[in-house]
């Protein structure tokens, strides 16, 4: 058995502490809030300020774990380079961890160094080179902090009037504050994909039938498996999603997100961990969930294949106001066929936060469109009602 230092709660981690649990590990769930949804599902819990080195030094020290396996991206990741040094495991590695926490880092890596397609893009760091950026890129683009997570800080700015407030926004919204934005020009996209790409300790990249998904407000709200994409275009995905992870190194689930234009496929971002558009997994789709697949990566267990099973799709239920939150509609929801509904326990809403998902799957020949209407269906049935 082996001690895990999960930094990260919410859905995503709770999901994957179920799945390492299953393999017998112990697993400490962290998080800056008590009562996160994995503190549901293990009975060891932290609460602290993962931005507070000295704070996660603390935890190292008292649990003494073998592995450290970041969950969201508000942590202070340049202390991995320490628990690398000490023989701690960091997941996937502490480059990969500091590299995919800041839009900096992984977008040179993916432009500058391995010359991947990406949408072409400026840093700012004052507001005069943000304005300065727009007139060299065009108008639309798209601004976000360099480090920041589930779309805090990202807009589309389509005319000049929108500039001041979408430069405030981003300010606000991300980790480091104004003096790191990044400005992209906007990709002319006719469909969003996500690549789970399954890196292993003792075996080839694998990778996982696409996912389609739509975001809103820099967030998902829906993801369907598989996802239509042309033979030339997976190829290329699977390439690309190759090079990076193998530049960045360590064994583990990477959702690897791009648009799919008529030009080819672009490189979007890359999340070293379980992705919230693989939830989609959950309804059976493939023979092992993308939680599955990164407890067994990270622990070193084999992984001979990922196959498709069955077609599906997820829909997100939101929160529309703040407090204690309670559910409606659920037992209709669950009246449908086919239909699965995962609430994540979270302790509080507020508005646009992800409370939680349905899960629609049919057999994988019937493709996944009808899934998806009956995913969304769902979710309009369920209400998060606060007091």
């Amino acid at each position: 058995m082996k001690t895990i230092l999960l930094l990260g709660s919410g859905e995503l981690g709770k999901e994957l502490a179920i799945a390492l649990g299953r393999l017998g590990q112990k697993v400490v769930a962290v998080d800056r809030y008590d009562g996160a949804p994995a503190m549901a599902v293990t009975p060891y819990r932290e609460v602290i300020d993962m931005l507070d080195g000295a704070e996660l030094d603390r935890l190292v020290e008292k649990h003494q774990p073998d592995l450290v396996v970041p969950e969201i991206e508000a942590i202070r990741t340049e202390r991995f380079y320490d628990y690398e040094a000490q023989g701690i495991g960091v997941v996937p590695s502490a480059r990969a961890a500091n590299f995919t926490m800041n839009r900096r880092a992984i977008r040179d890596l993916a432009a500058a160094e391995l010359n991947l397609r990406t949408a072409p893009y400026r840093y700012a760091s004052t507001y005069e080179e943000f304005a300065e950026a727009t007139q060299e890129l065009g108008l639309p683009v798209v601004i976000k902090p360099l480090m920041s997570s589930s779309g805090k800080g990202q807009s589309v700015v389509r005319t000049p009037d929108e500039l001041q407030a979408a430069w405030d926004y981003a300010a606000s919204g991300g980790r480091a504050g104004a003096d790191d934005i990044i400005v992209e020009g906007f990709v002319n996209f006719h469909s969003e994909i996500t690549l789970l790409t399954v890196t292993q300790k003792n075996g080839p990249t694998l990778f996982c039938p696409p996912i389609g998904h739509v975001q809103e407000r820099g967030d998902y709200q829906e993801s369907w498996q598989p996802c239509a994409i042309s033979n030339e275009d997976l190829a290329e995905a699977q390439s690309m999603a190759a090079a990076v992870t193998e530049s960045l190194g360590g064994a583990g689930i990477w959702g690897v997100e791009f648009f799919l234009t008529d030009q080819g496929v672009v490189f979007s971002e890359l999340s070293p961990r379980p992705h919230d558009t693989g939830m989609v997994t959950l309804a059976g789709t493939q023979n092992l969930s993308e939680f599955e697949l990164h407890a067994r990566a990270i622990l070193g267990l084999p992984i001979p294949s990922v196959d498709l099973l069955r077609a599906g799709a997820s829909a997100v239920v939101l929160a529309t106001g703040d407090g204690e939150p309670a559910f409606e509609g659920v037992e209709g929801a669950l009246q449908s066929p086919g239909i699965d509904v995962r609430l994540f326990g979270k302790p509080t809403a507020r508005p646009y936060r992800r409370m939680a998902v349905t899960l629609a799957s049919a057999p994988a020949e019937e493709g996944a469109e009808d899934c998806r209407v009956r995913a969304k269906a769902a979710a309009a049935k369920i209400r998060v009602v606060t007091k």
